[in-house]
C-alpha cells in the first residue's frame, strides 16, 4: 500500500507572529485514500490540513470541543462575589480559549492557546501560575467551525455587525477568536475590588487606557438574551497583543485585515461555587442594567 506524508511544521517564533502558540507537531503516514479525501474537504471548507486532522481528531476521541465552561455567575459577579473558587490548573481542564477575572476583582484573564493571563493596570499582561484562583470564568475548548476575514472594521460595532452575518442563530453561544491588525483599541482592566465592593462599584476605580498599532487577538464570546442571569449577553471581549504583555476588556476598537474564527457551543456546562460568599449572596435581583454598565460604559460622564 502506498502512503502519503502529512506533516504539521512548527512555525518559528518571532516577536510579532501573532498565529504562533504553544502546540505540539504531529507527523504520521497516511494512505493515499484518506490524503485525498482530505484535500476534498480542504477544497469544500477553505480550511487548512491541519484544522481539519484536528477537527477529526477531537470527534474521534471524544473531546467536549463544543461544550462552554462558566464558572459563577454574572449575576454573582455584578453582587460582589469575587472569592476565588476553581484555580486556572483545574479551569484549563476544561478548555484552552475563554476569559474572565481572577480573585478579588483582580484585573482581567485572557486563556488563549492554553496559556492564561492575568491583566492589570495599564494593561500591562502576564502569564499566570496554574495556582492562581478564580472567582468567573467563560472557557472552551476553540476549533473554529468557520472562518471568515474582515478587511476593515472602523469602530467595535462596526465588527461586531459584520460577525452577526455570519453567526447562525440569536439563540447559540458562540465563541469567538480574532486575529489582526488593532490600529486603536480603547481597553480596562479591573482592578482590585475593596472589601464589600460590588461591581459597579469597583468599576469606578478601573484602569482605562488605549493602545495604538498593536497586533494581537481578540478573545470573546456571544451569549443569547436568554442566559442574562448566568452569563454576559450579546458580545463580550478580551483582546492580548502578539508579545503577550499588553491587553484588557474592550470598549472599542479600530483595525485592519481580520482573520476570524467562529466556534458554536452546543453543550453549556455551570460550575456552581461552594464558597461562603456565594451561599450568603442575595442573587434574586435583576442585574442586567449594572451588568450592561459594566461590561459597555468605558467613558463616565
Amino acid at each position: 500500500m502506498q502512503f502519503a506524508s502529512v506533516q504539521e511544521t512548527a512555525r518559528p517564533q518571532r516577536k510579532n507572529d501573532f498565529m504562533q502558540s504553544r502546540r505540539h507537531q504531529l507527523q504520521c503516514r497516511i494512505s493515499r485514500t484518506l490524503w485525498a479525501a482530505l484535500e476534498t474537504e480542504q477544497s469544500r471548507t477553505g480550511d487548512s490540513i491541519a484544522h481539519i486532522v484536528e477537527r477529526a481528531l477531537a470527534n474521534e476521541l471524544d473531546l467536549k470541543h463544543h461544550s462552554l465552561f462558566q464558572v459563577s455567575t454574572s449575576s454573582a459577579l455584578v453582587e460582589g462575589v469575587f472569592d476565588g473558587c476553581i484555580c486556572v490548573q483545574d479551569l484549563k481542564r476544561h478548555g484552552d480559549f475563554g476569559l474572565g477575572t481572577f480573585e478579588g476583582l483582580d484585573g482581567e484573564m485572557v486563556m488563549l492557546d492554553g496559556v492564561c493571563y492575568q491583566i492589570c493596570a495599564g494593561g500591562v499582561a502576564h502569564e499566570v501560575a496554574d495556582s492562581t484562583f478564580v472567582p468567573f470564568a467563560t472557557i472552551t475548548r476553540f476549533i473554529a467551525d468557520q472562518r471568515f476575514a474582515v478587511e476593515q472594521a472602523g469602530s467595535l460595532n462596526e465588527l461586531l455587525s459584520q460577525i452577526d452575518h455570519q453567526r447562525p442563530s440569536d439563540n447559540l453561544f458562540a465563541a469567538f477568536r480574532v486575529d489582526g491588525i488593532f490600529e486603536r483599541i480603547s481597553l480596562r482592566a479591573a482592578c482590585k475590588a475593596e472589601p464589600g465592593e460590588k461591581l459597579v462599584d469597583a468599576i469606578e476605580h478601573q484602569s482605562q487606557y488605549v493602545a495604538e498599532s498593536e497586533t494581537g487577538t481578540l478573545v470573546g464570546f456571544w451569549a443569547p438574551s436568554y442566559a442574562t442571569s448566568i452569563g454576559v449577553p450579546g458580545y463580550h471581549f478580551h483582546f492580548i497583543n502578539a508579545e503577550r504583555n499588553l491587553g484588557g476588556h474592550v470598549f472599542d476598537l479600530r483595525a485592519k485585515k481580520l482573520q476570524v474564527g467562529m466556534h458554536i457551543e452546543t453543550d453549556i456546562h455551570l460550575a456552581i461555587p461552594e464558597t461562603q460568599q456565594f451561599m450568603a449572596a442575595d442573587l434574586a435581583a435583576d442585574t442586567s442594567a449594572a451588568l450592561d454598565r459594566a461590561e459597555k460604559n468605558s467613558q463616565r460622564e
